[in-house]
């Protein structure tokens, strides 16, 4: 007997190296597949990288066309001037400008005022005049980019210049404009932040920029000389200056001379192109060092556990051996009952120092024993007792759940599990995730396990997290606003300027004009405040408000909004109303945002309220103020979306009609404060908004807001 447990015992432990030795090699083949995966990834990072560099680069252009569009009409030098150095104000990459005739002379020159010295030196303009007399000699919107200019430390200032066609009112020529494209291409820092990758960047003429890993700029430099000990990264080089796009295999000896390790190392490139100019070429060279380690842990891994079981079934071959004899069977089994209850008190232990709650249930259903996280919760008599009298805060639908999960646990005989359901236990709704575990029929006494983890604290921290992160999306999404809305709106005011500079403060559509003027700078103060948006700020002009005149006046701003979607837009407000502490702008703005918001929601023929009351303490420490409600009477919200509406970048509007900030920038606003919102919505009843807002102590007198 003992000759035939030694070979099952040796069989199986043949069977289990076979296992392995078969696992080894499936990894090693399928490696292959992985490093393809990988090249694969890297190159789906780099395009999205170049995408959004290549994007940045053709809005320069754009720019540049603009102006040269701009100097095509007819105008005096004056205004042209004027107009470009709007576009030079917006935009802040933008340090200086030069504009020549057809027959290269100067027409004007315009510098940034904030650029420091190494911008306004002579050798900068020298250059802006050479890139400028260079596009003449190329089709107009044809794209020039320079070399960096060398006068200014760093290495990103280029000079984008174009020709413009002459017109029947004006001639031709060309314009320059010097550039610091640093920012433009900042998302390529974000593929090779760790030190597993390296980055190369190569500029227009071919030479890598200051973005470029040291080390890798270093060989390119020394390339020609020894180009046969990198023969790879001699031939990525030439594919980038080529404008290719692909991926290139390093050997493990060339990826440890470029700094990347002892392993091989992929490298993914791919050309950035400008519109109607030259090209820019990145890589990201990344080692596959990772890859090998997890390789070598999961065989690590499966030895070890080949290693154990070997063992455990080397120690089961033993005591059958040991077992065989009679004259010992006793004492292993007084060892054996011995060793169980060592492990039951253990098991006990574990059980109440665990942080999820377990209690046990009988082949009856009553609950036998309860671990120390759950009793704390339970009523006393919970051991004892079946679900129902143990959870006596619990709506019966929740119990019934519990049952119903429990017999089926049973009946199958696997593990059933309820995943992060919102389940009022305890009296109070939490987030739990809960588990039925089957037990052997042996003891009737703990037929099944049911595990209780409460998920709450995680999931209000998820949530936290997440919208932490939304918040510090929008400091990044600012600056492309800024970008690409300053830009036409500095070119609107400008031309608002203009013309009614012509007609004059007497003429009949002045006044017209005017509006348009302060209205865009309103627009231009919010795109400062979505600037500071992720940054909690106390707002600086608060004074008194009188509430009648202001939401009148966004009920006249709306009028041929409201016309247009055949909603009515109607204002309820008691006479006196007491002044809101506020600043005036940002009081404006939450109005108008609820009340655009509230038309969106409406069908034709549908109406939105604006409606304000004095609310007065009832007791002490309660609210005093005025409220305001914004209410509309169109689809609603569904109860799922409700506890994500003030979200950023989530919107319940179609595509292409919502950024989702709205009422994220509105609940700022309110907080920054001192006040309150408050939404109520029902499916196809309608929306309900609700301002406290407090209100300033003294009365407004005859101020009156702006609109």
């Amino acid at each position: 007997m003992n000759r035939k447990a030694l070979a099952s015992v040796l069989l199986l432990c043949i069977a289990l190296a076979s296992v392995v030795v078969g696992v080894v090699y499936f990894i090693r083949r399928d490696r292959a597949a992985l490093v393809d995966q990988f090249a694969s990834d890297r190159q789906g990072q780099v395009e999205a990288a170049a995408r959004e560099v290549a994007d940045a680069l053709d809005d320069a252009a754009d720019d540049l066309r603009f102006a040269g569009e701009l100097l095509s009409r007819p105008g005096s030098v004056t205004e042209h001037r004027r107009e470009l150095l709007a576009l030079l104000e917006v935009v802040g990459q933008y340090k200086a400008l030069v504009v020549i005739d057809r027959e290269a002379a100067q027409r004007f020159s315009i510098m940034d005022r904030r650029a420091g010295p190494a911008v306004t030196r002579g050798a900068v303009g020298t250059i802006l005049m050479e890139s400028a007399r260079e596009a003449l000699a190329r089709p107009p919107g044809d794209i020039l980019s320079s070399p960096p200019v060398a006068a200014i430390p760093g290495g990103w200032f280029r000079v984008f210049a174009t020709s413009y066609a002459p017109s029947e009112d004006g001639p031709g020529g060309a314009v320059a404009v010097l550039v610091d494209t640093e920012p433009f291409f900042a998302p390529l820092k974000l593929i090779a932040t760790g030190p597993e990758a390296r980055l190369l960047l190569l500029g227009a003429r071919g030479v890598p920029t200051p973005l470029s890993d040291a080390t890798l700029v270093d060989w390119h430099k020394r390339l020609e000389a020894e180009a046969g000990s990198v023969p790879a990264f001699a031939s990525l080089v030439q594919r980038m200056r080529e404008g290719q796009r692909g991926t290139v295999r390093l050997s493990e000896g060339e990826a440890a001379l470029l700094g990347l390790g002892a392993a091989d190392a992929i490298a993914a490139y791919m050309p950035i192109r400008m519109r109607g100019g030259a090209h820019w070429s990145v890589a990201t060279l990344a080692t596959t060092q990772e890859l090998r380690a997890h390789e070598r842990g999961v065989i690590l891994r499966v030895a070890l556990g080949a290693f154990l079981v070997t063992f455990f079934l080397s120690v089961f071959g033993a005591y059958v051996v040991i077992a065989s004899r009679r004259a010992v069977a006793l004492q292993e089994s007084r060892r054996h009952a011995d060793r169980l209850a060592h492990l039951h008190e253990k098991t006990q232990k574990i059980l109440d120092n665990i942080p999820s709650g377990v209690l046990a249930l009988s082949s009856a259903g009553r609950i036998t024993a309860v671990n120390q996280a759950l009793r704390e919760r339970l009523p006393p008599t919970a051991v004892g007792a079946q679900l129902p009298e143990a959870f006596p805060h619990a709506p019966t639908a929740v119990v019934d759940r519990l049952t119903s999960l429990v017999e089926g646990a049973c009946s199958a005989e696997r593990v059933l599990s309820l995943h992060g359901e919102p389940l009022a236990l305890f009296g109070e709704e939490g987030q739990y995730r809960i588990h039925a575990v089957p037990l052997e029929r042996h003891d009737p006494e703990v037929r099944v396990l049911l595990v209780v983890e409460d998920l709450s604290n995680v999931h209000a921290l998820e949530s936290q997290l997440v919208r932490a992160e939304k918040l510090a999306t929008v400091g990044m999404l600012a600056a492309g606003i800024a970008h690409e809305i300053g830009t036409p709106l500095g070119v609107v005011r400008g031309r608002a300027e203009y013309v009614l500079g012509k007609l004059g403060a007497q003429h009949p559509q002045g006044a017209g004009v005017q509006v348009i003027i302060e209205q865009i700078d309103r627009v231009s103060r919010t795109i400062r405040q979505l600037l500071d948006f992720s940054r909690v700020q106390p707002p600086t002009a608060v004074r008194g408000v009188a509430l009648g005149p202001l939401l009148r006046g966004v009920q006249e701003l709306l009028h041929g909004e409201a016309e247009r979607r055949k909603v009515r837009v109607d204002v309820d407000v008691p006479e006196p109303m007491p002044a809101l502490s506020a600043d005036p702008d940002q009081l404006q703005q939450v109005v108008l945002n609820l009340t655009l918001n509230a038309c969106d929601a409406c069908e034709p023929g549908g109406t939105v309220r604006i409606a304000a009351h004095v609310e007065a303490p009832g007791e002490p420490g309660a609210w005093s103020g005025v409220r305001v409600t914004v209410r509309d009477d169109g689809c609603g919200i569904p109860p799922e979306s409700l506890n994500r509406v003030f979200d950023p970048f989530f919107t319940t509007k179609k595509r292409g009609q919502g950024t989702g900030l709205g009422l994220t920038v509105v609940a700022q606003l309110v907080r920054n404060h001192g006040g309150r919102i408050e939404l109520d919505s029902k499916p196809g009843q309608g929306t309900c908004v609700t301002l406290w807002w407090p209100a300033t102590a003294s009365a407004p007198g005859e101020e009156r807001h702006a609109v």
